[in-house]
């Protein structure tokens, strides 16, 4: 029995992690290489600073000339379409001005058809009274 317990506490040994083993002291650090290290860390701070408004002073340069050249893009843009606008009204009224000539010229064609067939039925019945009396004024055929 002792000799199983031993065995077991040996692959438990065995079996534990490494890194538990694995503990470094870190080396002692002055005050003063704190100060040192942080005053170094400050005037980093400054020039990260220093860039970023730099950076951020060139980048609203950049910024306000983009938006005026898109402002003048726009004024430009907005001149074509305002002649767009204008030359598309025109055509849109001339080709009502055609349409209502065309609606006109049918309409009194229509007028014009209409009247010219009541003539003709008119003369229609004229011809056929006229046919009619003319076959009871001839004599019947075989008789001449």
């Amino acid at each position: 029995m002792r000799n199983v317990i031993i065995t077991i506490c040996l692959i438990a040994g065995m079996l534990s992690p490494s890194f538990l083993f694995a503990v470094e002291t870190a080396p002692r650090i002055s005050d003063r290489e704190i100060v040192e290290r942080l005053a170094r860390l400050e005037d980093g701070q400054r020039n990260l600073d220093r860039r970023i408004d730099n950076l951020d002073k060139g980048l609203n340069k950049r910024i306000d000339d983009l938006r005026s050249e898109m402002n003048r893009r726009f004024e430009a843009v907005d001149k074509r379409f305002d002649t767009l606008q204008w030359m598309l009204g025109l055509f849109i009224t001339i080709a009502l001005v055609i349409l209502g000539f065309v609606l006109r010229m049918q309409w009194q064609m229509q007028k014009r058809q209409t009247r010219i067939e009541t003539s003709l039925e008119a003369y229609k019945d004229e011809l056929a009274f006229i046919k009619g009396l003319i076959d009871k004024l001839l004599p019947p055929k075989g008789v001449l």
